[in-house]
């Protein structure tokens, strides 16, 4: 298994019940198993790893002596089944460098599960940390043979016996050609592993179409395609499933770290696509062949329209929403736009009230955008400003807040509490909840923010599915108003970007009617497929990660083909976006004065 440090980042960017696996070998950080209420808890386990961390004052001898004993005299009591929670205990010690507590709690998952590759991966991690190579390669070998899909053991096995053989970094690997058979080896078995793992990969695709995807991808295949080339042929298949949380893990990395595609093939100006249409906001290095909000025609000969219509389909996008794949090519376009090209080696623009192509410089630096400087920045991803006598505004741009990651989600608790006794105090009548950029996170920080707007009962997840549930999770079932809650009225801002999390969370405000929705079309919905098992093609090692849970919230009657939609559309012109004017948060406060 990957350091953990690695798995908490990759937890905190997808969802709450982030299922993370290795095609077989499961490894699920997934929110802890609480009572959902007071009045439940006699019908729920008790979290067997809570009773240990309550007992951390002891030697770890001891503590694992108290597992035993619960496990004999109480257990009934007690959730003994749950992998995932001691897996998670014993990476909280080996992230702290404790490796005599992160072994020996290792030691009892094997006992306790000695079935599990999992376990010995993870005992081998924890060995080869301590710097015994001979009992790591043992133990990583015990979880290859459990699971031939553990491609992270065969590397490290690999880097244990041939450490003088290096593996080919990304930027070796862009340009590196493999054999047609070995491509087409691969795109089979990425369909197989698709359909295999995914909960429901043809849920916005028909089994024929999807084959038939794959049979077209093969057609393109040559004697020289290039890596980068095979695995922008694989995003499209990836995406066809319409699932964000399914990914090419060397794609979606490599686009974040720009770290496959050379500094010269990258697209050399900064752009953004507003309304079907493709402005200039940045020249770059090409200020005296083009100028700001320029809108370009085409590109090497390929009209705009086209160009966009050939790149959505790479990007994977819940539903095949089109404002969530908007915003992704926005972030992304200097590295998509040379890839729906062929990655050439220039770039000509056709613009508006030009007709000469004009050839632009190669870039010096990366163009890029990860965020509309319009909108607000919080620290800490939350923000609470009141605006006036009447008006404050609640910006929350991130549910990652965790129970496990130092139950980080006591800080949220936290700032809401602490934002709505102000609201009360002021006596505010009118509050807005901003929710864009919110990719989501975890179930906690979303339920208690519920709780706070609505006035009756409700239950957050209508279906929640994966593997290793041992019983409830903390969002079925019902939950109660807060009786600090927020009784005035509440306009909520959403945009494309809104994914996961956020999905359920906003479902529930529209099913509920808690409020005006303004902006665009949210990326996500009720229905969401999340998780991660990863998975690596034999021939080409590309890395692919496969939703493996679902959880819908119980807003079951909104569509599942689309995103939230707003109440009132509004996004930005041209002019506003060059302005740094935030034309949704105008749009409200109007509003609110009408």
């Amino acid at each position: 298994m990957k350091n953990i440090s690695n798995l908490f980042a990759i937890c905190l960017t997808i969802i709450s019940c982030c299922l993370i696996s290795s095609c077989g070998n499961k490894l699920n950080t997934l929110s802890i198993n609480n009572p959902l209420q007071p009045k439940e808890a006699n019908t729920k386990k008790l979290s067997i790893v809570e009773k240990l961390k309550e007992n951390a004052h002891l030697p770890v001898k001891e503590r694992i002596a108290l597992y035993h004993q619960l496990k004999a005299n109480h257990f009934e009591s007690y959730d003994f089944r749950n992998e995932t929670e001691l897996t998670l205990y014993g990476y909280s010690f080996l992230n702290e460098n404790n490796l005599v507590d992160a072994l020996a709690v290792f030691g009892l998952i094997i006992a306790e599960f000695p079935n599990s590759a999992n376990a010995y991966d993870s005992m081998g991690e924890a060995y080869l940390i301590a710097k015994d190579s001979a009992r790591a390669l043992q133990n990583y070998e015990k979880s290859l043979k459990m699971n031939p899909d553990n491609f992270h053991a065969e590397d490290v096995i690999q880097g244990i016996k041939y450490p003088s053989i290096k593996p080919l970094t990304a930027q070796e690997k862009f340009s590196k050609v493999y054999s047609k058979d070995n491509y087409i080896a691969d795109l089979d078995q990425l369909g197989q592993k698709l359909l295999a793992i995914h909960p429901h990969p043809l849920k916005f695709i028909s089994k024929d179409q999807f084959w038939k995807n794959i049979e077209s991808k093969k057609s393109l295949i040559t004697e020289n395609t290039t890596y980068a080339e095979f695995a922008w042929h694989c995003n499209a298949i990836i995406a066809s499933v319409g699932c964000s949380h399914t990914t090419s893990s060397n794609m979606q990395n490599e686009y974040h770290e720009f770290g496959i595609v050379p500094l010269e093939k990258t697209f050399p100006l900064q752009v953004r696509l507003i309304e079907g249409k493709l402005f200039v906001v940045n020249p770059m290095n090409n200020a005296e062949k083009v100028k700001v909000k320029d809108e370009i025609l085409s590109i090497n000969g390929v009209e705009t329209p086209k160009l966009i219509s050939d790149i959505f389909p790479h990007i994977s996008a819940q539903a095949n929403s089109e404002t969530y794949r908007r915003q992704k090519f926005n972030t992304y376009f200097a590295l998509m736009i040379p890839y729906a090209l062929g990655l050439p080696n220039t770039f000509d623009v056709k613009l508006k009230g030009n007709n000469k192509a004009i050839m632009l410089k190669q870039p010096e630096n990366f163009a890029t955008e990860l965020y509309d400087p319009a909108v607000i920045s919080c620290p800490d991803n939350l923000c609470f400003e009141i605006i006036d006598k009447n008006t404050a505004i609640l910006t929350i741009s991130s549910f990652n807040f965790y129970e496990w990651d130092d139950n980080r989600h006591l800080v949220f608790n936290a700032f809401i509490d602490k934002s709505i006794q102000e609201l009360h105090k002021k006596k505010i009548k009118n509050l807005i909840i901003d929710l864009r950029y919110n990719g989501g996170g975890s179930q906690h920080p979303s339920i208690y923010l519920l709780q706070h707007l609505v006035d009756k009962s409700f239950v957050y997840y209508s279906k929640s599915e994966f593997e290793e549930k041992t019983q409830a999770i903390y969002g079925e079932g019902f939950f109660q108003p807060n009786a600090n809650r927020f009784k005035g009225k509440v306009y909520f801002l959403i945009d494309g970007n809104g994914n996961s999390t956020t999905g359920h969370f906003m479902s529930l405000v529209k099913s509920l009617n808690l409020g005006i929705i303004i902006g665009e079309e949210l990326g996500s919905n009720q229905f969401c497929t999340a998780g991660q098992t990863l998975c690596r093609l034999k021939h080409t090692k590309l890395v692919v990660s496969i939703a493996n849970n679902v959880h819908i919230s119980s807003a079951t009657k909104l569509p599942d083909d689309s995103g939230i939609r707003p109440d009132f559309y509004v996004t930005q012109n041209i002019d506003e976006y060059l302005k740094k004017v935030d034309a949704v948060k105008e749009f409200t406060l109007k509003l609110i004065i009408k």
